[in-house]
């Protein structure tokens, strides 16, 4: 066994110490040294400082990896949701590599309000009275209703007590904003009699919530936001409207039913409506508060508020993204969640056509590719029963003795990749629906690393 100073002393061990420094590159050695001496295997200095190198290399890359969404879901929560426009990614990277006027009110060189930034075009595309946002949608809710109602009750249907991803449910959020919680109806049918009856001097809000993740169907009864509007003010009491995944624009144009827009919620009569930026909205991460000035004004006021700012790069983004919605006739052009809703199925089975020779070149005869129908979904809570149809390359294997096992590991195989490949396995193949794929050309460069015999564990062959 060579010593960890000899094997510090070889031209590779040298240059991983300029690379990643001369600490991590030491203990890189140990450890190789280490391995070799419990393994009781042979070691040279220079295989000692290759396999530093292989151990540093794997250590400093990344845990947040790009990876080719071909699920089938625009907007998977797991994979991030909205890809941001290049104007919001340009305008971000403005934001981090200069000093900005994040808080400061350069006509009067005095303190400004980052809220400012996009008050304006929050107001003008949803006609609200004032607007204010924090990190993201739960967080809005969280804060109205902790500003509105705190220690006080709020009504809500039992059909739209929702639980959100990651096991988060409103009525902890309503909990956790001090808020009793009042439920009224049943869970497929809520009368305006129900809100009637349950309204009293402990009430300090009605809060309407759209079930944009999932639908109740059949026998059903809800009550429409301008009848609730209207029994709101006739109490003086405030209407909180949460769109969940929210939106500018309406969904028909893209063969979806139409969710309702934020415009149209206030129209409708809410005081306040609360919606997601990195949804619907095709930004990052936000949580946005739109409606009375009076009551935005309470909510800036709350000092929770300053707990879920957004910070300037985020904010960038954001005034980036929704400048988009200025010329809403260019939308699919340069928003890519619309881009990708809008995509014909003429561009994806061209795309289809081209990928499939070079996917089944790579996978060999142990597998067999073919083109498949695929339904395609919006996600993160959006249109939940609605689909787009779509086109995708079908992979199976031939011959396998474990058709299931044989697909475990391909689909492995495939997010082992430098940037891991992401599709779902249904009706004994796996399935990567393309409406989401852009980069064709590196998605074949990336398949050169395919490695299906390490990723599989050999299940895919006889």
């Amino acid at each position: 066994m060579p010593s960890v100073h000899v094997a510090a002393q070889t031209a590779l061990a040298c240059r991983l110490a300029e690379q990643y420094g001369r600490k991590p590159t030491m203990n890189a050695l140990r450890k190789a040294i280490a391995d070799a001496r419990t393994e009781k295997r042979p070691l040279t200095q220079d295989e000692a400082a290759e396999a530093a190198a292989c151990h540093l290399a794997a250590a400093s890359a990344s845990k947040l990896k790009t990876v080719y969404n071909l699920t089938g879901t625009i907007l998977h929560t797991n994979l991030g949701r909205a890809l941001l426009a290049e104007e919001a990614v340009e305008a971000a990277n403005r934001a981090m590599r200069n000093p900005v006027a994040l808080e400061y009110d350069l006509s009067g060189g005095r303190r400004g309000e980052r809220d400012d930034i996009i008050r304006g075009l929050l107001c003008a595309l949803t006609g609200a009275e004032d607007a204010t946002l924090v990190n993201n949608n739960a967080a809005a809710v969280l804060l109205t209703l902790n500003t509105l109602a705190a220690g006080r009750s709020v009504i809500v249907s039992r059909g739209e007590l929702i639980e959100i991803g990651g096991a988060f449910r409103m009525p902890d959020i309503m909990a956790s904003a001090g808020v009793r919680l009042t439920e009224v109806g049943t869970t497929n049918r809520t009368h305006l009699r129900d809100y009637e009856g349950a309204i009293g001097p402990e009430t300090g809000a009605l809060l309407k919530v759209h079930t944009s993740n999932y639908r109740i169907e059949g026998f059903t009864k809800a009550v429409p936001a301008r009848e609730l509007s209207a029994l709101a003010k006739k109490n003086n009491i405030p209407l909180v409207d949460d769109l969940g995944s929210g939106t500018l624009v309406g969904l028909s144009p893209f063969g979806l039913p139409d969710e309702p827009t934020v415009s149209e919620a206030l129209q409708a009569g809410a005081d306040l409506v609360t919606f997601s930026g990195d949804k619907l909205l095709g930004g990052p991460q936000a949580g946005f508060v739109v409606g009375r000035r009076d009551l935005i004004e309470k909510i800036n006021k709350n000092p929770m508020k300053r707990a879920m700012r957004a910070d300037k790069i985020r904010l960038a983004a954001i005034e980036a993204t929704l400048r988009l919605y200025q010329d809403p006739d260019r939308l699919t052009e340069r928003l890519p969640t619309y881009r990708a809703l809008a995509r014909s199925l003429d561009d994806i089975r061209a795309c289809a056509d081209r990928l499939l020779p070079a996917v089944a070149a790579k996978l060999g005869e142990d597998f067999s590719v073919s083109i498949a129908d695929c339904e395609s979904q919006v996600g993160s809570g959006a249109a939940p029963t609605a689909t787009l149809p779509s086109l995708g390359l079908a992979v199976r294997p031939v011959g396998a003795q474990s058709a299931g096992k044989a697909l475990g590991g391909l689909a492995a195989a495939f997010r082992s990749l430098p940037a891991p490949v992401v599709g779902r396995v249904k009706d004994q193949a796996l399935i990567f629906d393309l409406r989401c794929l852009e980069d064709e050309a590196g998605f074949v460069d990336n398949l050169s690393s395919l490695d299906i015999e390490e990723g599989a564990g050999g299940a895919a062959r006889k």
